[in-house]
């Protein structure tokens, strides 16, 4: 279907730089994070770009990186990607992936072997849960 939707789509900035990359990212996520890293790569210019007015899908390539960058045990990489969507809440608005990346950072600080930033950011994750 991905493939389908970018021949639909060729001109459409959102669906080439946003959608499919975050399509296939996803998909390369299970089997192989390298990949899903490089298929967000094309997405990096458009990243902080409002999709809609309607509905926002904004970060959700940083996000996939995120998750990709956590899968391929790069900690502070995950970190600074999540990092990038807590700096943005007025393009993220209320989607699950604000609260979500205040996880995300707590398991790469994990990871990186921060302790103590892990434990914070963890500490702020039911807290933008609720206010979300």
């Amino acid at each position: 279907m991905a493939g389908l939707l970018g021949k639909n789509s060729p001109e459409d900035t959102i669906v080439q730089f946003n959608s499919l990359p975050a399509i296939r990212a996803s998909n390369a996520l299970r089997d192989d994070p390298r990949k899903a890293i490089e298929a967000l790569a094309v997405s990096a210019p458009y990243e902080l770009g409002q999709t809609t007015q309607i509905v926002t899908f904004c970060l959700y390539p940083v996000y996939l990186r995120g998750e990709a960058y956590l899968a391929a045990r790069q900690g502070a990489a995950a970190a600074a990607e999540f990092q990038k969507i807590l700096d943005h809440p007025g393009l993220v608005q209320n989607e699950p992936i604000g609260p979500l990346a205040h996880l995300g950072i707590g398991r790469a600080n994990a990871l990186a072997g921060d302790t103590g930033k892990a434990r914070s950011a963890y500490q702020e994750f039911p807290l933008a849960v609720e206010r979300r």
